[in-house]
């Protein structure tokens, strides 16, 4: 079977090397992202009919020049994807089988100051697709875009794009105001159905826009109201029957950092990068 899934991760360049953390490294620094990318490269190695994509938040705008020595470094560039137009409308993507049979497995994507003219496999993420409000609050999960602003609704018709389902609450840690999971009640954000429910929310994108979204992105993948249950709402959403008992992985925690879902069986060490669910591809 065919799998892919979306690692999402916030670099911080700290003496001329990236370093994963969340708001601050001070607080939340779980190593450099050229190691991490290591990892990941190997899991490919391992699992020859997976695809990646791998989306880095650019924290500090730096110039995606930096971004480079991780990947080639990693191993990771031998299976990046290399677009043939940008952007890529929904049309242009090739089908998970054909990454598989190139060996381009790899996505990679930048959210702010990629220049694909200069490195063409680092993928500008806001015009190669759109998502919904970014580390929500809001229980009734409006399916509706925030970034990028202003785009109009006939490009935002032919892109990908993503959910945000992970509900944050505002916590403060050591003089600053971060964004945390509302662990108490993901057994509700997690579920399949109900008020506030990622079965709901991809319903109502589902409706919204006549296409589920592309990548669903949730906390804590393995915690819902049955284990597993975002991969029941992946499996509705792309009309495919789903085997309960194959849910795997604990939730993880490592500094405050957090760990999100992913589609199949992942195993790698997650500690404060998101990992979206991938619906449709």
């Amino acid at each position: 079977m065919l799998t892919s899934v979306i690692v999402q991760l916030q670099a911080h360049l700290m003496n001329g090397t990236l370093f994963l953390c969340h708001t601050s490294c001070e607080l939340l620094n779980v190593g450099t992202l050229e190691n991490y990318l290591t990892t990941v490269a190997q899991w490919l190695s391992r699992n020859t009919y997976d695809v990646i994509t791998v989306l880095m938040g650019n924290y500090d705008i730096v110039a995606p020049q930096n971004f480079t020595a991780p990947v080639i470094n990693s191993g990771l560039i031998n299976y990046v994807y290399t677009p043939p137009t940008v952007p890529m409308s929904l049309e242009s993507w090739p089908t998970l089988g054909e990454m598989v049979l190139t060996n381009q497995r790899a996505v990679v994507m930048l959210d702010y100051n990629a220049n694909q003219t200069a490195i063409p496999w680092l993928l500008d993420e806001f015009s190669q697709m759109w998502e919904t409000p970014f580390s929500p609050t809001d229980r009734a999960f409006p399916c509706t875009p925030q970034r990028p602003p202003n785009q109009a609704i006939q490009v935002r018709e032919d892109r990908m794009y993503m959910a945000n389902h992970n509900l944050n609450v505002e916590v403060s840690l050591a003089g600053m105001t971060i964004d945390i999971p509302a662990f108490t009640i993901l057994n509700e954000t997690n579920a399949v159905g109900g008020y506030g429910s990622a079965g709901v929310a991809v319903q109502n994108c589902t409706t919204e826009w006549n296409r589920p979204p592309t990548f669903l992105l949730v906390d804590y993948y393995n915690l819902g109201n049955f284990n597993g249950s975002v991969f029941q709402v992946a499996a509705d959403a792309n009309g495919v029957t789903y085997n309960r008992d194959s849910c795997c992985g604990t939730a993880q925690s490592s500094g405050g950092s957090r760990t999100r879902s992913i589609k199949g069986c992942l195993v790698l060490p997650l500690l404060s990068l998101s990992v979206s669910l991938l619906l449709l591809y």
